[in-house]
């Protein structure tokens, strides 16, 4: 078909770019809408702090008929390329209409902006990075994505294969049933492991502003080294983890937002979400009105957690302490309605915390998201 790229650049035409969302998901019921003032701050240059090290262009696809058929997302993250001291560009906020000529021209713009730019790879899809939505949604179709995970129509695999993208890494969410492991056999354990290495867990202080800056602080001194390890993690600057924990102070929920010590030193944390999107399936035009709404009013039960964060120390990573995190999820869920966990993402390759969901935990892989490359 006969289309044409153009490229984004005022703000109408960026919330354009957010709403053509819509277009690719009328009739599929286990799509989410975004909130659109959630798109709308995301992707605001001097709003979002990721800007302050990155550039990102957005390019929209029309049909002869000026109907939107596609979209896509070309980024330059400059902090991920210093750390892994290569050339990569990235690209992410893809949807397409089941067209290969479509999809060819939207990677083939996007790699145009990535190569004046000095990169000579391409990966994706990250919305716009891998600390935000990451990755394509490739086995797990049957049900909709939990909150701040992706979600995409199944053809969306064969266009980026397609058009010469290779994997280069999976990504899995596994899903958990409290009333499995949360048994007399798991407390028992992850008390031994409390007793023995003297484990205590605080919940981070929403309430008194200074303390939850000192706890702010603290957690992004264990995010940024216990993630060091990590196969494309790159540090969030202050800047974003405090963007970050602004957004977390206003939806989280103090109980399922914990650090773990031990000895008295802070040795890891974890962060757990309520899945609203179980409400906010319901939202069809992500107004924010329909939101408040949907989650507030209507109030309908979330039987569902999920584990964004958990992480520990290198230097306490053998103590057992994020089995006793993991536990804490799941018994403080049970008196909320909690019935279910998804703990996600967790890198296929991420041994230690693959063994830890599978055997501990008794978790099952039910959703697979991948990130793919392409060399420029």
């Amino acid at each position: 078909m006969k289309h044409t790229i153009a490229k984004i650049e005022s703000k109408s035409d960026v919330n354009k770019f957010i709403k053509a969302q819509w277009n690719f998901y009328k009739n599929d019921k286990n799509w989410v809408p975004p909130l659109i003032i959630d798109r709308q701050k995301l992707l605001n240059k001097q709003k979002n702090p990721f800007f302050q090290h990155s550039s990102m262009q957005l390019f929209l696809a029309y049909d002869e008929s000026n109907n939107i058929v596609g979209r896509i997302a070309a980024i330059v993250n400059d902090n991920h390329n210093k750390t892994h001291n290569d050339k990569l560009g990235f690209f992410g906020f893809f949807e397409c209409i089941d067209n290969q000529g479509v999809a060819n021209t939207l990677f083939a713009e996007a790699a145009a902006y990535l190569k004046s730019k000095g990169m000579n790879e391409m990966r994706g899809p990250v919305n716009p990075s891998m600390n935000d939505e990451t990755g394509l949604l490739v086995d797990g179709f049957d049900s909709p994505a939990v909150l701040l995970m992706t979600y995409n129509p199944k053809y969306y695999i064969t266009l980026i294969e397609k058009a010469g993208f290779a994997k280069a890494k999976d990504l899995f969410a596994y899903h958990l049933v409290n009333k499995e492991y949360v048994s007399d056999k798991m407390k028992r354990m992850q008390q031994i492991i409390r007793d023995r290495n003297k484990v205590t867990i605080r919940e981070v202080n929403f309430k008194d502003k200074a303390q939850f800056k000192k706890d702010v602080t603290m957690l992004k001194d264990i995010y940024n080294k216990a993630w060091q390890p990590n196969w494309g993690f790159v540090k969030m600057t202050d800047a974003e983890f405090d963007f970050l924990a602004d957004d977390l102070q206003q939806i989280a929920d103090p109980t399922y937002t914990f650090i773990a010590e031990i000895d008295g030193k802070p040795a890891g944390f974890a962060i757990a979400l309520p899945d609203i999107n179980q409400q906010l399936i319901k939202n069809k035009n992500g107004g924010l009105l329909g939101a408040i709404w949907h989650t507030k009013i209507m109030k309908q039960p979330i039987d569902l957690l999920r584990i964004i964060v958990l992480g520990v120390l290198p230097e306490f990573q053998k103590t057992g302490v994020d089995a006793v995190m993991y536990w804490e999820m799941g018994n403080r869920g049970i008196p909320k309605g909690i019935k279910y966990g998804e703990a996600s993402w967790i890198l296929e390759d991420n041994e230690m915390m693959n063994k830890g969901l599978t055997t501990t935990m008794l978790g099952k892989v039910y959703k697979t998201y991948r990130l793919y490359d392409k060399k420029i």
